[in-house]
């Protein structure tokens, strides 16, 4: 069974704010928001005793480890439906969350009539569920945690949370109503759950590097899979089944897999940036199954305080390998890299120290956040920082497709969209291959970002 936890590999891969910003902004709202004591306590009242139902919506490795970290994570939870476009990874999730599960097999309560395939069976899974997990390409999740949220579901969803800005805006608008509506959201950025992030902000709280000025952000790896075209699928099946590759379903890496850094910058800086430039383009990952992303992004997120921030990320084999994050202050530095985390005087001195081969599972954290804040009537509302940090992550995109400087107010107000309403599978495909086979890459000084 892959990708179900923490294993080594992610261990080493993957391995909130300045005191007055931190009341205000939504960088620091993964805490608990108590609702009055009476509509409180009969809520907790209610939920302790209720088994709650979980719908799975997305049913890759991503998706299948989160419903086995969830179902995991709380002892009165079953999984009642499962949805994907493709019955066959609906059905190997399935197999995949049964044994993993082992003897807690019972929780896994999915009928053949509640396994929905197809475009139109997200909503369906969702409409029987309790709190649902949304890991489909990211490209749908605003559409998704849209319909979750009006239908009043608790969420868990996978980072990033849109691939364009009106996803994000439709994502802003559906935090703001599930607020309102006391809906506990817990977006996949677990480095906010993780001990030695955690214990490293505590510390800036308090100002030990005092104002950061600068920092560097990392994800540079060899990269990730791809899927091969077969000859009996659609255009459309083609980049559904290789959706790495293709803007409208993932988004480049920079935003797919780099958010995590780039958020870590936004949550220790307490700001979102104000503009970003940068460079990027593909020089190792050329082939025809690459679709139109880049292999390398190089960005600097200027911030409202004067931070400027150098953002890498590269997915080229047999390159150095760097998934971290370091940053400086006024009085000294802060580094974060997998488990652990250090802050230094700029006289060398050490001032914290954290080695963390033994703290939770960040992964695993999340979820059992998520279900005690249900259980306890409190409200976790991760889903505006998520969707600014995916904003943040999408900026730098903009700018290294364009190779212009890209200031965030005018991104924002981007109608720029990539993702298709209302997709079925005679829907011609939001992108086309050239005669030859060729996707067209974006090209700095002529690709229209906005």
């Amino acid at each position: 069974m892959k990708n179900l936890g923490k294993n080594q590999n992610s261990i080493d891969q993957e391995k909130k704010s300045r005191r007055d910003f931190v009341k205000k902004s939504a960088l620091f709202t993964g805490g608990a928001m108590l609702l009055p004591n009476l509509q409180m306590n009969a809520m907790v009242n209610v939920l302790n005793d209720k088994k709650l139902k979980i719908a799975l919506v997305g049913c890759g490795g991503r998706g299948t480890g989160a419903a086995v970290q969830a179902l995991n994570a709380d002892d009165n939870v079953e999984l009642v439906a499962m949805a994907d476009a493709f019955e066959d990874r609906l059905q190997s999730s399935f197999m995949n969350i049964a044994t993993a599960l082992g003897e807690n097999k019972k929780k896994l309560n999915v009928k053949e009539k509640n396994k929905f395939v197809g475009f139109d069976g997200a909503k369906k899974a969702m409409d029987l569920a309790d709190v649902v997990i949304l890991a489909t390409p990211p490209g749908f999740r605003p559409e998704h945690f849209e319909y979750a949220v009006n239908s009043g579901k608790h969420v868990f969803m996978e980072k990033p949370v849109a691939t364009d800005v009106p996803g994000v805006r439709k994502v802003l608008a559906a935090a703001k109503k599930a607020k309102e509506s006391k809906l506990n959201v817990v977006v996949g950025l677990q480095r906010h759950y993780q001990d030695n992030y955690l214990a490293a902000m505590d510390h800036l709280k308090k100002d030990a590097i005092g104002k950061i000025v600068s920092g560097q952000v990392y994800w540079n790896s060899g990269g990730v899979w791809v899927r091969e075209r077969k000859p009996e699928q659609t255009e459309l099946e083609y980049q559904m089944r290789n959706w790495y590759y293709f803007n409208w379903l993932c988004g480049d890496h920079i935003l797919e897999q780099h958010i995590h850094n780039i958020d870590v910058a936004n949550w220790f800086i307490g700001e979102y940036p104000i503009s970003a430039q940068g460079m990027g383009g593909r020089q190792v990952r050329t082939g025809k199954d690459h679709g139109e992303i880049y292999d390398h992004h190089f960005v600097e997120f200027t911030y409202p305080s004067g931070a400027v921030i150098a953002s890498q990320c590269r997915h080229q084999p047999e390159t150095m390998s760097r998934v971290s994050e370091f940053f400086q202050g006024t009085k000294g530095t802060v580094s974060t890299e997998g488990d652990n985390a250090a802050i230094k005087g700029w006289d060398g001195s050490t001032i914290f120290e954290h080695r963390g081969k033994d703290d939770p599972n960040p992964y695993e954290v999340e979820h059992v956040k998520l279900f005690e804040s249900i259980r306890n009537g409190g409200v976790i509302s991760d889903a505006e920082n998520g969707a600014k940090s995916t904003m943040t992550a999408i900026l730098g995109r903009m700018a290294t497709y364009s190779g212009k400087v890209v200031k965030w107010d005018e991104a924002m107000a981007s109608n720029l969209v990539l993702v298709p309403e209302n997709l079925t599978w005679e829907s011609p495909a939001p992108v086309n291959p050239n005669a030859d086979g060729w996707y067209e890459i974006p090209t700095p000084g002529k690709t229209v970002v906005i």
